[in-house]
């Protein structure tokens, strides 16, 4: 069997509604390393807050923060920042609209103003998460790999034309993540692959996000969750079970990888 790239997002993905891994999803994992494949976290969080779960599903590779930062075996590789006066320019701009901001480093996150505390309690919360304290200098002492603007969908599409180094993702209700224009999981997946020698078509992965589109239609084989939404599903080759009834280990068994 010739070596692949398995790539996994984590909520809604690796994670039930618990927001804890299934057994079947353990064994799963468990067995495709033993087959000697390359195992790898894609995932919107950044280290800090994927690091509960690198430890507990003993992930040595990872894709963070949508694609802006990967390591394999641990040590770092890749890194793909914000654009500093971009960022600063649209700091400025949401202070005026009064939304809220905070800043993305691989192992902390700062807000950068007062706004929206609410919202920002709300979605942080849906991962497990408190809102992050103030920091205005943040940025000035970090590398940022990504930004979280706090509106709903109602501010859909407000910035991409004025601010065309960035990418908004929505994550959340009430939130996007802000990321490098030329940046994502898929490209950083395609990155690796192609470092390690694994083909195109031997990259498989799995998701259920908007920030999982590109990695499931650009993979050799994408497969969506079953509780991804249908225009999600839609750009997948393959379609699961949910994260809740042991979709990742059916679609393995189905792909004959285990």
């Amino acid at each position: 069997m010739r070596r692949k790239l398995f790539a996994f997002d984590i909520d809604g993905t690796l994670l039930g509604t618990d927001r804890q891994p299934l057994e079947s999803t353990r064994e799963a994992l468990k067995m495709l390393r033993q087959q000697g494949h390359l195992v790898t976290i894609a995932t919107g969080r950044s280290r800090f807050m994927a690091k509960d779960i690198i430890l507990d599903l003993d992930f040595s590779n990872y894709v963070l923060c949508n694609g802006a930062a990967a390591f394999l075996n641990h040590e770092q590789y890749f890194q793909n920042l914000l654009d500093q006066d971009e960022l600063h320019r649209f700091a400025s701009e949401v202070e005026k609209r009064e939304i809220g901001l905070a800043y993305v480093g691989l192992d902390d996150v700062k807000k950068n103003n007062h706004h929206r505390q609410a919202q920002m309690v709300e979605a942080m919360g849906s991962i497990d998460f408190e809102a992050p304290e103030y920091d205005l200098d943040f940025q000035k002492e970090n590398d940022v790999y990504q930004a979280l603007a706090f509106y709903d969908h109602s501010a859909d599409g407000l910035f991409d034309q004025e601010f065309s180094k960035f990418r908004f993702i929505r994550w959340h209700s009430e939130s996007v993540d802000i990321v490098p224009k030329n940046g994502s999981k898929a490209a950083t997946l395609l990155n690796l692959a192609e470092r390690v020698g694994i083909a195109r078509e031997d990259i498989i992965t799995f998701g259920d996000g908007e920030n999982d589109r590109e990695m499931l239609r650009e993979a050799g084989i994408g497969v969506a969750m079953g509780n991804a939404l249908p225009h999600i599903q839609k750009e997948a080759k393959m379609v699961t079970d949910t994260n809740d009834n042991d979709g990742i280990w059916k679609a393995l068994k189905e792909l004959k990888a285990i």
